[in-house]
């Protein structure tokens, strides 16, 4: 059985899921499940916690951003974050997120 869409506001900055549009500010529109919107913020929470880790590395002058791992699965995460703003978002997100080429540039590699 199809689980039904609801209309998210995703603010990338924040990791915000709203299902307001008046709330707080947004980037992107999606349609998506419930089940894709937690897979979503379990994402953003991951993120958050690498956040905190290299907030702690930041303070450590010894090791370089281009040799850190909390970095690169930042890095991972955002892909993973803007490959479901793609799938799930509107013609206006797509758009967007082909104009800036993330994935794009993420896939070349």
């Amino acid at each position: 059985m199809d689980q039904p869409k609801n209309t998210y506001y995703i603010n990338i900055g924040s990791g915000e899921i709203s299902r307001s549009s008046t709330d707080s500010p947004w980037n992107f529109k999606i349609e998506a499940t419930d089940d894709e919107i937690t897979k979503l913020r379990q994402i953003f929470d991951a993120n958050y916690d690498v956040e905190i880790a290299n907030f702690f590395r930041s303070h450590v002058p010894a090791l370089e951003y281009h040799h850190d791992k909390s970095n690169d699965d930042y890095d991972k995460h955002m892909i993973e974050v803007y490959q479901m703003i793609y799938d799930l978002g509107d013609e206006t997100a797509r758009q967007h997120i082909d104009q800036i080429g993330i994935l794009k540039d993420f896939t070349s590699e």
